[in-house]
């Protein structure tokens, strides 16, 4: 999570303290429309596999959490 986390820091220098785990990162504009590309290519970079954006929603990206718990998470 610290890559996903630097990143969204990278993308807001003005941006202090820390970033919850259910900050909404859409809402509060943390990931722009503009750089959700280049998140999702990190996304692939960390995972090591494609991600499918036509069988997302933007909900699977909202928080930390989320995208810890969708993208991260060990497959059972």
């Amino acid at each position: 999570m610290e890559e996903i986390i630097n990143w969204i820091r990278s993308k807001n220098p003005d941006l202090d303290g820390e970033i919850a785990g259910d900050t909404d990162l859409i809402e509060s504009r943390l990931i722009a429309s503009v750089s959700f590309l280049e998140f999702i290519a990190l996304l692939e970079e960390l995972t090591g596999k494609p991600v499918d954006v036509s069988s997302l929603s933007v909900a699977d990206f909202r928080t930390i959490d989320r995208i810890k718990e969708n993208f991260l998470a060990p497959v059972a």
